[in-house]
């Protein structure tokens, strides 16, 4: 199977999105987009071939897309997908697959992330709120990148609870 970019696909095609906990060297990088490129080519639901691709995104953020159309991900591909971002951390030296934390921009568009509970502290402190820029991780379509609606206020999304 050969490896197409994102802009292939469909608005309902599915994604993950893996944000790292640093931004990773160069040459890490240039090594993750290998490794994901091998593979997504041969990655496979019972046998049927999955029409993938992945882009790193603002040097942070790992998106894998799926289109589901001709053969979707089952639990054993996802779980394959899984044991591969765990083999990038070791290789990159970071941390990707970590729901927890709260990945937003601060005042100098600096893309930073906290723990949740930190994140609240910020709050208190006047330091984030409402219209600080942040990013849902928990997105599942390829679309709702698209539209930008993955970066949003604070206080239009899950985050409005941290304030």
């Amino acid at each position: 199977m050969s490896l197409e970019p994102l802009s292939a696909f469909p608005d309902e095609a599915r994604v993950w999105v893996f944000g790292a906990s640093e931004r990773p060297a160069q040459e890490a990088v240039a090594r993750l987009r290998d490794s994901m490129a091998r593979f997504l080519e041969r990655w496979t639901a019972h046998r049927a071939e999955l029409r993938a691709g992945f882009d790193w995104l603002d040097d942070r953020f790992l998106v894998v897309a799926v289109d589901e159309t001709g053969a979707g991900a089952s639990g054993c591909s996802i779980d394959a997908l899984t044991d591969q971002i765990r083999r990038l951390e070791d290789d990159a030296g970071v941390t990707l697959i970590d729901a927890a934390p709260v990945w937003y921009r601060d005042d100098d568009g600096e893309i930073r992330r906290v723990a949740r509970d930190e994140f609240r502290h910020l709050a208190a402190g006047g330091e984030v709120g409402p219209r600080t820029r942040v990013f849902d991780l928990t997105i599942d379509r390829l679309g709702t990148l698209r539209t930008g609606t993955w970066e949003t206020e604070a206080g239009r999304s899950w985050h409005a609870a941290l304030l």
